[in-house]
């Protein structure tokens, strides 16, 4: 039956019909292997496909040119070999009717000249790009002309492989460093005039159209307002993607607003959490109306409500959802089956841009399967084996997706929790306010196993003969962790953990040592709210740089935080030990790199992070008791086969521990723990 909901309506681009609204834009997920787009990158877009969005763009970017070494794991689009790659996988994508496209570009200043052929690094201008720290040269007339010919090059490998379309990529790369005034500072006749700044960008799109001809779909994906004062303008920018609309030399606009060129920057054209939700929605739809043009857009989208929205208010052709689908890569799917609540929410930790600006590959915070679709599913299948009585102990990440993902699996499971309500470690994180989506997903699990009539039991702290009691079959001890302190010389009954200021049971004091040597969002989060308290605060940590297990976007509003508040950062620097003196207590701080070197604090609280210690009682209790004696065979866990071992024949369950209880990690370990174990049961 025909829907009338916005986003499932179809929308005709030149000759592809594209089956609804919902498109995933292009972003680079570092899944390539040796630059191309092998099984691990085809399983990430069939996914999607088979979850019914109309559109998956590819690659963010690939590169065209050999002078444009990857910057994080960019697919190679200037090499043949790359041709059957793309081929398998626009198959993959073509067998669910989802088109498929890929952008490519060369990306100019954005990537360093100590990769891949150490070729030097061009731009327009000699213009500096601080994230990527390299101090380009400027392009000369026989590098434009080989550039332009490598675009129609990489334009013919892409149709050749038989994908639907391309975009080029302007927003922080070679093509809008022409573009911008704060990029182009020449005086020739790529310099100056808007015509002039345009040029390269018309010697390009002159050399694809010859290449691939009228039918191919070719758009842009081009920042219409850089968003500060030395940039390009908005006046300018709309202007140029009015010029292009009328070129007839391009199809569709996908709209960028903002700069990329610093980690603030960034986080503006792509918000994490506590940031807006769709803050350029409006002005894309400005460019549309001035434009009259197709549109595509896409950032921080990330509900269905929100997109239906920007389709029915005519802001947006194409919508897109690109972090929502790396959390939930079958929401079209679930929206046509009036499924919609069941959508797996993007709670906007950003974990996954964060680990690919860190050099890692795409994760998402709280689902494991994305990026792993070869051997975790994304729809949990029934066993094919007996029914079991799962126990799980804990109802933090780890023992609420376990729970999840037997429950699925068609067991019978029963979750014990000692406190009076589930989420652990991730609803202390959610006290922060500006992390507080982030309980989503709490609430996300809470409602699937609701849905799955699994009895959740609060307030109950099991021991061995609690658990006995029901008779499992197997045990999941997801019991997480407690603080503990770092290794001090004197003073662990005074300092304060950072659980006790997230949690609120401490208050911070008017002056505060915070002493981190985690380096993840603990105890930033912590510093976050004794700062927002009006403490004067100084925060400590042994690192060359502090919080080295967060990325570069995640540490935007902590260091806009304390930026506002006036906090102190020392690094290279550790507490040795405490002292109390009179009403203030004294930290003596030493140093790694000088022998002998210390310094003394004089403040009216001492927070400290350090990880936690596993909550092991119970597991240790059970494991002589179990059939696996606790032990799990991780080759087998990773390549397949049963996973415990008979230890005890006599005994008539499994025991085994997962997340924090096993030792201190992160949420999405403590998933994939959860989901890992819990299919092969």
């Amino acid at each position: 039956m025909a829907s009338n909901d916005p986003l499932l309506q179809p929308y005709q681009l030149k000759h592809l019909t594209l089956k609804n609204r919902v498109m995933s834009t292009s972003h680079e997920p570092a899944y390539s292997e040796d630059g191309m787009p092998k099984e691990r990158y085809r399983l990430y877009h069939a996914e999607k496909a088979k979850g019914g969005m109309a559109l998956t763009m590819t690659a963010g970017s690939a590169i065209v040119s050999r002078d444009s070494p990857a910057a994080f794991g960019n697919l190679h689009v200037y090499d043949d070999a790359i041709v059957p790659w793309l081929s398998e996988l626009a198959d993959a994508c073509h067998e669910h009717d989802c088109k498929v496209m890929i952008q490519i570009t060369h990306l100019g200043r954005r990537t360093g000249w100590n990769k891949a052929d150490w070729l030097p690094v061009l731009s327009a201008s000699p213009v500096r790009e601080p994230a990527h720290r390299a101090f380009p040269k400027t392009i000369e007339d026989w590098d434009i002309e080989r550039i332009v010919k490598d675009y129609a090059s990489a334009a013919q490998r892409c149709q050749a492989a038989g994908l639907d379309g391309i975009e080029f990529e302007a927003y922080g790369h070679l093509m809008d460093g022409f573009w911008s005034p704060a990029t182009n500072h020449r005086d020739d006749q790529f310099g100056g005039t808007l015509n002039n700044r345009l040029r390269f960008t018309d010697m390009v799109l002159d050399a694809v159209r010859a290449a691939v001809g009228e039918k191919f779909v070719v758009g842009i994906r081009l920042v219409a307002d850089e968003d500060f004062a030395a940039g390009l303008s908005r006046q300018e920018g709309v202007e140029i993607a009015q010029q292009l609309a009328k070129s007839g030399k391009v199809d569709f606009l996908n709209i960028i607003r903002g700069s990329i060129e610093t980690d603030a920057a960034l986080t503006k054209v792509i918000p994490v959490t506590g940031m807006r939700s769709s803050p350029h929605l409006d002005f894309a739809g400005e460019v549309r109306a001035a434009t009259k043009f197709p549109t595509f857009h896409a950032a921080r989208i990330s509900d269905v409500a929100t997109a239906r929205h920007a389709i029915a208010n005519g802001k947006l052709d194409m919508v897109g959802m690109t972090r929502a689908h790396i959390a939930d890569p079958h929401i079209i799917r679930k929206v046509m089956e009036g499924r919609e609540h069941e959508i797996r929410p993007c709670v906007g930790a950003t974990y996954c841009l964060d680990r690919i600006y860190e050099g890692g590959e795409a994760l998402c915070v709280h689902n494991a399967a994305t990026g792993r679709e070869a051997s975790i599913p994304h729809t949990i299948l029934k066993t094919d084996g007996p029914r079991r009585k799962i126990v799980v102990v804990g109802a933090g990440a780890a023992g609420l997706e376990a729970a999840r993902v037997t429950a699925e699996r068609g067991h019978e499971v029963v979750v014990l929790e000692a406190s009076g309500q589930a989420g652990g470690q991730v609803r202390l994180a959610a006290q922060n306010p500006r992390r507080k989506e982030l309980i989503g997903i709490v609430d996300w699990r809470l409602a699937e196993l609701e849905r799955l009539g699994v009895e959740i039991r609060y307030d109950t702290w099991a021991e061995a003969d609690d658990v006995l009691a029901l008779a499992p079959d197997v045990v999941v001890i997801a019991t997480g962790g407690l603080p503990q302190n770092p290794p001090l010389a004197a003073g662990d009954d005074l300092v304060t953990s950072s659980w006790d200021i997230m949690a609120g049971s401490i208050k911070p004091a008017e002056n505060v040592l915070l002493y981190d040597d985690n380096g993840g969002h603990q105890g930033m989060g912590a510093a976050e709210l004794i700062a927002g308290a009006g403490s004067k605060l100084e925060l400590v940590s042994p690192e060359r740089f502090f919080a080295p297990e967060m990325g570069g976007m995640n540490h935007v509003p902590y260091m806009r935080s304390f930026h506002e508040k006036g906090v102190t950062i020392t690094i290279n620097t550790r507490l040795r030990a405490v002292r109390r003196d009179g009403n203030q207590l004294v930290a003596t701080l030493a140093s790694d790199f000088a022998e002998g070197w210390s310094a003394e604090r004089r403040v009216d609280q001492i927070v400290v992070e350090h990880g936690t210690a596993p909550l092991d009682d119970l597991y240790l209790a059970l494991k002589p008791l179990s059939r696996n004696l606790g032990a799990v065979d991780y080759e087998r866990l990773v390549t397949g086969g049963d996973i415990f071992p008979t230890g005890n024949p006599d005994s008539s369950f499994i025991v085994f521990r997962i997340g924090d209880a096993v030792a201190s990690r992160n949420i999405h370990a403590s998933i994939y723990d959860g989901i890992r174990y819990g299919i092969r049961i």
